[in-house]
């Protein structure tokens, strides 16, 4: 083993020599296990409420936060407390650190598994000292994943909320029931044809209950004039609506009870191909700018008032002030605030308006963290933490006006006749409900339409042959691997652009001979449509299926016509969707399709560390050639100087790659080492100026986020009337003026969420010791595979990262899809 790690010519490191300690070996404290049915803190997006400071453009999946107290929320004057999330979004204050960093001080460079003497460059050294597992708790510091801050006194249902004594295993998994979730309020007839399937007639039931609720919407000033054969629970739910309607009082309805029967419906056919949403008009800002003047709300909020509550903005936040709920990053006290200032002592905690408006709210909350459903209970006990009397009865009410759906989802093994089926009644908004169940109905389709096997023996070899014999007898196949085996899906393509047929790659990021997602779903990129919609090809091979969320997975599915052949590839140990859903892996839970998992391991060091995270361990590796390096600082003002050492002069010294080559990744945007800080140090190290286009100079290295989960790096060329101009891999993009504030940041420096799908020749890892309670095992193994040929990490977390890697698995998120696919799945075998 060579102990010479410079691969460039020897010069000595800036800085003074680091003496030769290695990190500080003190145990954290290890925090109880947070309350899931507590609500996590909320995501704060845009611009908060009472400062209007402009939200950072990133990636939503948020992190854990401490457990909130049961008391009523305190006042929040600012909705600034807390720390800062990796999404960037704003009113959460950032974190200091606990003693000021000594910029000036050169820590111990440490290369894993080799020994020797600290290198000429400063990113090598003695041997590397393996950290004892620490125990780290939920995040006080700026999350990776979008939500913001700490704050403990909202009853949010968050990433934990699933996970509660009141919600049960909380997630849609491979332990997940079998069946898809039922529509309380279906009204299914009982007379149905004997040899339609239960499972038919559930999915059936729910289509049913979604024509009933589009029809009461489009003609709510007229009577419901259906109903007269329903019974059970549908009657009693048919006459909550009704009351609500009438302005009487609904009556009481349960959610513990397991349906007696299950209802039949005849089939229905598949649903048409869903159009995107289209944007919604953005209202009057003058008048909206009044109302909120009137509340003593800042009027920087009339802007995105008026865009999220659309025509009639400003007398609709006249009339119910808690709409302003609807506007990211508004918290519940602002809200309380501002109707108190315009309804006067009208406004309490038990106004009607209120409950529905926090129902809703808790909702968005939670599909930022990923959830498509709650479960009940946790649902009314967060509202019972906002201070509604009666959270049961707001949830039935809302459920009688349509503005949120019920199902219930069996639980466990089908129940023999004279047993009653244990169940969890789950509750879930429109849109989130009908992407599931549309994304179900379309992979069940592609997997049915399929014509027979196809004869591809000749093309059947290679390293991605057990892949093309898959895809040659299955219309949906999934595929799982690292980094190396992204090869086989591409040797798939090849294979059947060989035989003739119409194949395209997608990818999440931008990618050699890919389209990406974004460009495929809005028509910018490869193939065309035929008349009905649906794509022009007979292969869709979509690369990092992890990120899918619902409505994106939903809308793709449903553009892949009839017969063609669709594959999910992916990495199931990188961090999920940005949005609500985990489709990924709730299809490679439901067991319904054809998986092929690739044999093809990582190569190198840096393979062999990354295949060690996915398995909960932390191994130290031979690395001759510094593959990895580990720095051990102390605070985080020596994390932000190393890491601007290493970037600058170490990494290109040792290894010949430029700096704009090398892509710092930390856990979150605020805190001391933060993007925010980070960015700020390496821009006045490698591109000084003044930020006269907005905070920006040309060669700035920026990301540009044009939808939320979507961070395309790119580069800043110039700025005019018309706005900021940037060169994202050789393609022009022009930011407008008003939308580069929260579009665009500085990209020096990314979080693991806007890195995903991504790799760089070298990497930077930054771990302040503020962020040791965020960490978890997918973010570790999401930041580390972003580097091809050298890994340097920052390290100043010390035993959190070990335990992290051992013990902190991703946080659950609870769907329906997998018990959707199951039951559509034991539909057709039951038709076989």
């Amino acid at each position: 083993m060579s102990t010479d790690p410079e691969a460039a010519p020897a010069e000595p490191a800036a800085g003074p020599e680091p003496d030769q300690a290695v990190p500080g070996t003190a145990t954290p404290t290890t925090p109880g296990e947070p309350d899931p049915t507590a609500a996590d803190t909320p995501a704060e997006t845009g611009r908060s409420a009472q400062t209007g400071a402009p939200g950072e453009p990133g990636d939503p999946e948020p992190a854990g936060t401490p457990e909130p107290s049961t008391e009523a929320e305190p006042d929040d004057a600012t909705g600034e407390a807390g720390a800062e999330t990796e999404d960037g979004t704003p009113g959460e204050a950032e974190a200091e650190p606990d003693t000021p960093g000594d910029a000036g001080a050169e820590p111990q460079a440490v290369t894993v598994g080799t020994t020797g003497t600290e290198p000429e460059d400063g990113t090598a050294g003695t041997t590397r000292a393996e950290p004892e597992h620490g125990e780290p708790g939920e995040a006080e510091t700026e999350a990776e994943d979008g939500t913001a801050g700490a704050e403990a006194e909202d009853g949010v249902p968050g990433e934990d909320a699933a996970e509660s004594e009141d919600a049960g295993d909380g997630t849609v998994g491979e332990d997940a029931a079998e069946g898809g979730g039922v529509g309380a309020e279906a009204g299914g007839g009982e007379g149905a044809a004997p040899a339609v399937s239960e499972a038919q007639a559930e999915l059936a039931a729910q289509r049913v209950e979604r024509e009933r609720i589009a029809r009461r919407k489009a003609e709510r000033e007229h009577p419901v004039d259906a109903g007269g054969k329903l019974s059970g629970r549908a009657a009693d739910l048919l006459a909550a609506v009704r009351a609500v309607e009438s302005g009487a009082k609904a009556p009481a309805l349960t959610f513990d009870e397991a349906p007696t029967a299950p209802r039949r419906a005849a089939p229905a056919p598949p649903p048409a191909p869903r159009p995107r949403p289209a944007e919604r008009p953005v209202g009057d800002v003058g008048a909206v700018r009044a109302v909120l003047a009137r509340g003593g709300a800042p009027e920087a909020l009339a802007g995105p008032a008026a865009e999220a509550l659309g025509e009639g903005a400003a007398e609709r936040l006249s009339q119910d002030p808690w709409r302003l709920l609807a506007v990211p990053g508004v918290r519940p006290t602002q809200a309380d605030g501002f109707a108190q200032a315009l309804l006067g002592p009208a406004a309490g905690p038990a106004d009607e308006r209120r409950g529905a408006a926090l129902l809703d709210w808790l909702l968005a909350q939670a599909a930022e963290r990923g959830h498509t459903a709650l479960e009940a209970p946790v649902l009314e006990k967060a509202l019972a933490q906002y201070g509604v009397p009666a959270p049961g009865a707001t949830l039935e009410a809302a459920i009688g006006e349509g503005a949120v759906l019920v199902f219930h989802e069996p639980l466990g093994e089908p129940a023999a006749e004279d047993e009653e089926q244990p169940v969890r009644v789950l509750v879930g908004l429109e849109e989130h409900a009908l992407a599931e169940e549309s994304l179900a109905d379309g992979l069940a389709r592609l997997a049915a339409t399929v014509t027979g096997p196809a004869d591809w023996s000749g093309a059947a070899s290679g390293p991605g042959a057990e892949l093309v014999r898959a895809v040659a007898g299955a219309g949906l196949v999934t595929h799982s691997g690292g980094e190396a085996a992204r090869a086989e899906p591409r040797a798939l393509l090849e294979a059947a652009r060989g035989l003739g047929l119409r194949a395209v790659l997608a990818a999440h990021s931008p990618a050699p001979g890919a389209v990406t997602v974004a460009e495929l779903l809005a028509g910018t990129g490869a193939p065309g449509r035929d008349a009905d919609g649906r794509f022009e090809l007979d292969l869709l091979v979509v690369l990092d299926a992890p990120q899918l969320d619902v409505e994106t997975a939903a809308a793709l599915v449903e553009s892949v016509p009839d017969g063609a052949r669709l594959v999910l590839s992916g990495d199931p140990g990188v961090l999920g969707s940005a949005g609500p859903g985990r489709v990924f892996a709730d299809v490679l839970a439901a067991r319904a399709f054809p998986h092929v998992v690739s044999r093809t391991p990582d190569p190198g060091p840096l393979g062999e560390l990354v295949s060690g995270i996915g398995a909960g361990e932390l191994n130290q590796v031979e690395a001759p050639g510094k593959e990895v390096v580990i720095v051990p600082v102390r605070d985080a003002g020596e994390a932000v100087h190393r890491t601007v050492q290493l970037v600058a002069d170490s990494v290109p010294r040792a290894f010949g790659i430029p700096a704009e080559a090398v892509q710092v990744v930390t856990p979150g945007h605020g805190g001391p080492a933060g993007t925010r800080a980070l960015n700020a140090a390496l821009k006045e190290r490698l591109n000084p100026g003044p930020g006269r286009f907005g905070g920006f100079d040309p060669g700035d290295r920026v990301v540009h986020v044009p939808a939320p989960g979507r961070a395309l790096p790119a580069r800043v060329v110039s700025a005019d009337a018309e706005g900021l101009h940037l060169d994202a891999a050789g393609a022009r993009i022009v930011v407008p003026k008003d939308r580069v504030e929260s579009r665009v940041r500085h990209g020096w420096a990314v979080t693991a969420h806007q890195a995903v799908g991504s790799r760089w020749p070298a990497v930077v890892v930054v771990l302040p010791g503020d962020a040791a309670q965020a960490l978890s095992r997918d973010w570790v193994y999401t930041a580390f595979g972003r580097a091809e040929r050298h890994l340097s990490v920052v390290h100043g977390v010390e035993q959190a990262l070990a335990h992290a890697v051992a013990q902190v698995p991703p946080k659950p998120r609870t769907t329906r899809l997998t018990g959707l696919l199951r039951a559509l799945a034991a539909a057709q075998h039951e038709q076989a």
